[in-house]
C-alpha cells in the first residue's frame, strides 16, 4: 500500500455522509439544528450560545468540549514501544506508563501526516488520539507498516517496523477491549467541577496533583474515565476524559449540571477554533502540512522531532529540514474593533515597506482585537515587529475593481491593516 492508496481511502471515506457522534442528542437539546455543521465527517456544533461567549467562558471559568470525534486508537505487544518510537517523531522509550507525550507522524518523506499525543497506558500498552479528519488515513497507515507495505526509510529499503502487534481503533465496538472517546473540560475552573463528581480522598489528590500530560483511572460521577491533564485551548488547566462512548452522555450530562451554577459552558467548534489561535496552537492543514508542507520546524515545534533517535520514519528529511528552514508560523496581533474586515486565510501578510512575506492560514476576533497565525519569513517575523495586511479579493466584484485574489511572495502592496508579531505561544 502506497500513501497515495493511503490518501485515496480518506479522501473516498470523506464523501460519506457526515456521522453523529455520541453526543448528537444532546447537541440539538443545547442549540438550533442550523449551527450545527459537518466537520472532519461527524455533524458538529459550530457554537451554542456565541463563539465570543464560549471563547470567555474557558478563559474566565470553564468549558466542555465535544471530542468523541478524534481518533483514538490502541497499540499492545511486546514490541509496542519500540514501534510507536520509530513511528512517531518524539521519544517513547522513555515514556512512563501513565505519562503522554506531543508527537508528529511522517512519512519517508517527511511529510506531516499527523500530530497526536501518545497515552503509554502501561508497559506494553499505547494510545495514540489523532485527528478526527486523519483517523482513517493514520489507521491505514499504521495497518501496512505492521504488515510491512510501506518504504519507512529511503535509505534503506529493506528496513521495517512492522511487528506482531495489536491495533484497535477505540470508537469502535470490539470484543474485548476499552472503548474510548473524548470529551474534553477545559478552563480555570475545570479542576474544581471535576472534583466535585469525584469520591475519595485518594482520588481527589491524584487528580488535584496531575501535572500536564499524566493521567490517571478515576470514577467521575459514577462513570470510569482515563482523566488526562491535556487540551486544545491554551487553559493553563484543563483535562480531557477518555470515556466508554455508552456512558458519554451520561458524563457530559454531570458535567454540565455540576458546571453550570459556576459558569462553566458547553462549547463548539467556533471556540474550540478561536482559543487555540489565541494560544498559537497549530491546525493540521493549516500551520502544520497543508498546502504549505509546513514542517514541525516551521510550525515551531522542533523539540518534538528527536533527531538523537537512532530512527523514526522521516527521519532523514527532518535532518535537511533542521536548522536551514527560513519560513516559521508567526502568532500577530491586529486591530479587531467594530466594523473591521476580519483577516482571512490567504490575506497576504507585508512587512513594513509593503512587501509580502508570507500569508495569514487562520485568524479569529478574541474581543476588540484579531490574533491570527501567519507563515512567512522566519527574519521578518521577529517578536514586536510592525507587519500589515493586504485583504485578498473574496468576490468577482472585488477582482474587477483590481483588488488581487492571490498575493505572490515578494510582492509590494498598501496594507489594509497594520499589527505586530506577537509571542509565538501564549498562556493562560
Amino acid at each position: 500500500m502506497t500513501q497515495d492508496d493511503v490518501s485515496s481511502s480518506q479522501a473516498r471515506a470523506a464523501e460519506k455522509a457526515p456521522r453523529r457522534t455520541v453526543l448528537y442528542p444532546q447537541h440539538i437539546e443545547l442549540t438550533d439544528k442550523s449551527h450545527i455543521i459537518p466537520f472532519a465527517g461527524y455533524l458538529m456544533p459550530l457554537w451554542y450560545s456565541s463563539i465570543a461567549r464560549e471563547h470567555m467562558a474557558v478563559r474566565e471559568v470553564a468549558g466542555i468540549f465535544d471530542c468523541t470525534h478524534m481518533g483514538v486508537l490502541e497499540i499492545s505487544g511486546s514490541r509496542a514501544a519500540e514501534f510507536i518510537d520509530q513511528l512517531t517523531t518524539n521519544a517513547v522509550m522513555n515514556l512512563e506508563v501513565m505519562q503522554a507525550r506531543y508527537s508528529f507522524l511522517l512519512d519517508a518523506s517527511g511529510a506531516v501526516l499527523d500530530d497526536l499525543i501518545v497515552f503509554r497506558k502501561g508497559p506494553d500498552n499505547f494510545m495514540l488520539v489523532v485527528n478526527a479528519a486523519n483517523s482513517d488515513k493514520i489507521r491505514n497507515w499504521i495497518s501496512a507498516l505492521l504488515s510491512g507495505e510501506v518504504c519507512v526509510d529511503p535509505r534503506n529499503s529493506s528496513r521495517s517496523i512492522g511487528s506482531r502487534l495489536n491495533m484497535w481503533d477505540l470508537r469502535v465496538v470490539e470484543s474485548g477491549q476499552d472503548y474510548s472517546v473524548d470529551i474534553a473540560l477545559q478552563g480555570p475552573k475545570s479542576i474544581e467541577v471535576l472534583l466535585a463528581l469525584v469520591q475519595g480522598e485518594e482520588t481527589k489528590s491524584r487528580i488535584g496533583e496531575l501535572r500536564p500530560f499524566r493521567f490517571v483511572q478515576a470514577e467521575v460521577g459514577d462513570v470510569e474515565c482515563l482523566v488526562s491533564r491535556t487540551g486544545y485551548t491554551g487553559a493553563s488547566i484543563g483535562f480531557e476524559l477518555f470515556v466508554n462512548p455508552e456512558k458519554a452522555s451520561s458524563l457530559w450530562e454531570i458535567i454540565l449540571q455540576v458546571g453550570e451554577p459556576l459558569g462553566l459552558l458547553p462549547c463548539g467548534l467556533g471556540a474550540r477554533d478561536s482559543l487555540r489561535i489565541e494560544a498559537g496552537f497549530p491546525l493540521y492543514g493549516r500551520e502544520l502540512a497543508g498546502k504549505f508542507g509546513i514542517s514541525p520546524y516551521e510550525a515551531g515545534y522542533g523539540w518534538a522531532v528527536k533527531l538523537q533517535k537512532e530512527f523514526f520514519i522521516g527521519k532523514a528529511a527532518m535532518e535537511g529540514v533542521s536548522g536551514r528552514y527560513q519560513m516559521t508560523v508567526a502568532r500577530i496581533q491586529l486591530p479587531g474593533t467594530k466594523g473591521t474586515r476580519p483577516v482571512r486565510p490567504d490575506d497576504g501578510v507585508l512587512d513594513n515597506k509593503g512587501r509580502c512575506l508570507g500569508w495569514v492560514t487562520s485568524a479569529a476576533f478574541i474581543g476588540e482585537k484579531q490574533i491570527a497565525l501567519v507563515y512567512g519569513e522566519a527574519k521578518s517575523l521577529a517578536e514586536d515587529a510592525s507587519v500589515g495586511i493586504y485583504y485578498a479579493a473574496r468576490s468577482q466584484g472585488q477582482i474587477e475593481k483590481g483588488r488581487k485574489q492571490s498575493i505572490e511572495k515578494g510582492e509590494f502592496l498598501e496594507p489594509d491593516l497594520t499589527g505586530s508579531v506577537t509571542g509565538r505561544f501564549a498562556k493562560f
